[in-house]
């Protein structure tokens, strides 16, 4: 598979939710030698453009209020990225931040909407994935989020110091409709 240098736009949860998510990441990482990584939800993947990603940013944060998502539970896969990770349901919300940023970046990436918040990534066996996965519990009925981060990345990410060497680019926070 090629590997290019790829925009990530993410969605970052609001406390006390992104605490708990940081100091869920940070202690899975320090157990399993992994990377550290701040919590997001990833809402789009396009080209490396900076200006696009400043503008699409300003587009959502313009027209988008904080996202409430429910956690469905937490899965795990063999796929890097995916080690273990929070599920939400594609929201009519989350499309609609979507196809903001997907219009104001001019992009035709093809990039599938699933909605998973990572909290490990590692190549671990499936035996110890799944012993991972049973033991967190989620004890937040909804997740808010209140930010939108573009991050320059490699893609696939494979490895630690792939993650390692993510860097944001612009960063926006979403309007609170109730102030």
């Amino acid at each position: 598979m090629t590997r290019q240098t790829v925009i990530a736009y993410w969605l970052i949860p609001s406390e006390p939710a992104h605490s708990f998510f940081q100091r869920t990441i940070n202690d899975l990482a320090h157990r399993n030698d992994a990377p550290v990584f701040e919590p997001h939800v990833t809402i789009h993947v396009g080209a490396d453009r900076a200006d696009a990603a400043k503008d699409a940013l300003r587009d959502a944060a313009r027209e988008c209020k904080l996202i409430g998502l429910t956690p469905l539970g937490i899965d795990q896969s063999d796929e890097f990225i995916k080690t273990l990770f929070v599920n939400f349901p594609v929201s009519a919300e989350l499309r609609n931040i979507n196809g903001i940023v997907r219009q104001a970046c001019k992009d035709s990436s093809h990039y599938q909407l699933k909605p998973h918040l990572s909290l490990l990534y590692k190549n671990l066996a499936a035996a110890t994935r799944r012993e991972l996965a049973a033991s967190i519990n989620v004890p937040l009925f909804e997740v808010t989020f209140d930010a939108i981060k573009a991050v320059r990345c490699v893609s696939p990410t494979e490895s630690g110091a792939d993650v390692e060497a993510w860097h944001v680019v612009a960063a926006a926070s979403l309007s609170d409709d109730r102030v």
